[in-house]
């Protein structure tokens, strides 16, 4: 008796996915983690010229990561388009890239943050007498941007990271040492950038785990972040 074979499948079909799916998927090859998070704000701060970086962090990075700056600022001009996908004022041509000296360019990072968290920015330009607050989801404002008190420079905060992404968030909240590699992170940025200041504590926490001068000699960064008595070169 001859077995019949099943008849062939039918080859799935091809669809394009939502534009909501793609930014979500490419939000999360970006930013992976929220050490990943802190690094790309850190990084956005030294751009914007500053000599002070803060951060506090809650529960890993997952419920909170706030990170702020005294650098020149945001535009009030340049908010609405501030987290869209591949807006940035570091380049404005392919050909930039043979000269540039920023530490991003490509415009991804904050974006994705609004398609995994909920993201807050307040700014203060030189010479504004007030400066602004606005929150952002899935690349666009949440509303007009409202004045509001501020020092100089930027804050930026990133609450309920991967709140939309159930199986990520789960893995990280199990991992115990995200913390760490926070603090880890932030000290080897102060190690190399040694004329600006860094901290790093847990929210609520009085005490930094990460504190440090800006100073002019590589020696004292190294000393400041790993509190060990090196010898004089």
């Amino acid at each position: 008796m001859e077995i019949e074979e099943p008849p062939p499948k039918e080859p799935p079909k091809i669809h394009r996915l939502d534009e909501s799916v793609v930014n979500r998927i490419a939000a999360g090859e970006v930013i992976q983690n929220p050490v990943s998070a802190i690094k790309e704000l850190a990084e956005n701060s030294l751009d914007a010229d500053s000599t002070s970086i803060n951060v506090i962090v809650k529960d890993g990075g997952l419920k909170l990561i706030q990170v702020s700056d005294d650098g020149h600022g945001i535009r009030y001009e340049d908010l609405p388009i501030l987290c869209e996908r591949h807006a940035t004022s570091k380049l404005s041509a392919f050909e930039d890239l043979q000269c540039i000296k920023s530490m991003g360019f490509r415009g991804e990072a904050l974006a994705s943050m609004t398609y995994v968290g909920h993201v807050t920015v307040t700014t203060i330009t030189k010479g504004q007498l007030y400066g602004y607050r606005v929150s952002y989801r899935d690349g666009v404002m949440e509303n007009e941007p409202k004045a509001c008190a501020a020092v100089k420079g930027t804050q930026i905060m990133v609450e309920n990271l991967f709140y939309n992404m159930t199986a990520r968030r789960k893995v990280l909240q199990n991992s115990a040492d995200d913390y760490s590699k926070i603090v880890d992170l932030l000290s080897r940025f102060a190690v190399h950038h040694k004329n600006v200041s860094f901290s790093c504590r847990k929210h609520g926490a009085t005490r930094a785990d990460v504190h440090t001068v800006a100073t002019t000699s590589r020696l004292n960064a190294i000393r400041s972040v790993y509190g060990v008595q090196l010898p004089i070169i």
